[in-house]
């Protein structure tokens, strides 16, 4: 992927700004930090241990996403406890948010006077970091407690969106609101729209970054790349990922189980020399494609093709400012329906959920063209765009 060539800007989190600005907002607070791995600062230091430090407060649960505090877990497995390394080094309790209970519990609230947000998300609705977030500010409103999220930056940029909107009725946990698959906000922003539109009685508040732009990439901040999960080890991943990962819902394998998540794309019975031709030939911006044999590893037990020897595509951004991971996404998936008609299947319900629609996969099917399929969701985008400037708190 072409890294951008601007000189990388050290910007400041809103979890540094808490700390050193807006003490005052978490004086004498009993806290309830919700994050994972990712939640550090510039000199990658843990927030947990930042906040059972801060003379300020008392941290007094930490409640963990899907892949668990140590991004560890593989997608979709359920986590009912959480371990901590070194018999939890700030001796406090860790809820799953990913198990029995995918939000914080009455019970695990009592005596919490405050929840604070604070990890990385990565751009894209099927991410379920922000599920998480919309069922915490849910469970911090019904119990009365305040809510903090401490902004970090979108990690392929705030410029563009992309996608079809998520149908009203269609929600999922992969799927938690009305947005687009790639929707152009920070983590703080998306959490000020879901204030607005679904959870109006959160005692919300902001802590918003200094020195970041809309159009910066994760690599023009300054910071140092933290993987958020298993699966989503580079930059390269995050700016596929909006698109490809609709591969999760095809029986086709999207590189779970290899080094390249998300780059590879491939199955057993597909010729990667022909497919990698045909999708060149349409000479989509930004990208190239190149034939790969790979054979995935059984990561978990849902793991697509394990052990079992996959054709298909490597996906190679050449321009990540003209790439469209949507577009790139759905000219794979169509080629692959005429192509590979007697092989290529959806999983109806997952690629739907992933979708946020059912004529999605219904419109590929019939041979709609890429152009008409996104033809669907121009105004839509639009609509979105207006409505969202007013939640902007960067340029």
């Amino acid at each position: 992927m072409m890294a951008s060539t601007a000189k990388p800007h050290k910007i400041e989190l809103g979890l540094s700004i808490l700390l050193r600005e807006k003490s005052d907002w978490i004086r004498g607070k009993s806290i309830g930090l919700i994050t994972n791995h990712t939640g550090v600062d510039a000199a990658l230091q843990s927030n947990y241990r930042l906040f059972a430090e801060a003379p300020a407060c008392q941290l007094a649960a930490i409640f963990a996403p899907e892949h668990g505090l140590w991004g560890a877990v593989q997608d979709g497995v359920t986590i009912n406890s959480v371990e901590t390394p070194d018999e939890n080094p700030v001796n406090v309790p860790v809820f799953s948010l990913y198990g029995q209970a995918m939000r914080p519990t009455a019970n695990q609230l009592e005596g919490i006077d405050l929840l604070i947000y604070d990890m990385q998300d990565v751009g894209a609705r099927y991410y379920t970091y922000i599920s998480t977030l919309r069922h915490a500010m849910e469970a911090a409103s019904d119990c009365g407690v305040a809510f903090i999220v401490t902004d970090r930056p979108n990690p392929i940029t705030c410029a563009t969106v992309e996608g079809p909107v998520l149908e009203s009725g269609s929600e999922s946990f992969v799927g938690i609101h009305t947005v687009p698959a790639r929707y152009g906000l920070t983590i703080g922003e998306l959490a000020m729209l879901l204030k607005a539109e679904r959870v109006p009685s959160c005692q919300l508040k902001v802590v918003w970054m200094h020195g970041y732009k809309r159009d910066m990439w994760y690599d023009d901040t300054g910071l140092s790349w933290v993987p958020p999960s298993p699966n989503m080890p580079t930059l390269t991943t995050a700016v596929l990922y909006p698109g490809l990962c609709l591969f999760e819902g095809t029986n086709m394998s999207e590189g779970r189980g290899t080094t390249k998540p998300f780059e590879y794309i491939g199955a057993p019975w597909c010729n990667g020399e022909q497919w990698a031709a045909q999708l060149n030939n349409h000479q989509l911006l930004g990208v190239q494609f190149r034939p790969v044999v790979f054979t995935p590893a059984p990561a978990t037990e849902t793991t697509k093709h394990a052990k079992q020897t996959c054709g298909g595509v490597a996906i190679h951004i050449t321009d990540r400012t003209q790439f469209r991971p949507i577009e790139t996404t759905l000219q794979m998936l169509s080629t692959l329906t005429t192509e590979y008609k007697d092989h290529f299947e959806f999983l109806p319900a997952h690629f739907d959920r992933l979708a946020g629609n059912t004529w999605l996969r219904e419109a590929l099917s019939n041979g709609t063209s890429v152009d008409a399929l996104q033809a669907r969701w121009v105004q839509e985008l639009q609509t979105w765009q207006d409505k969202t400037t007013q939640y902007h708190a960067y340029a």
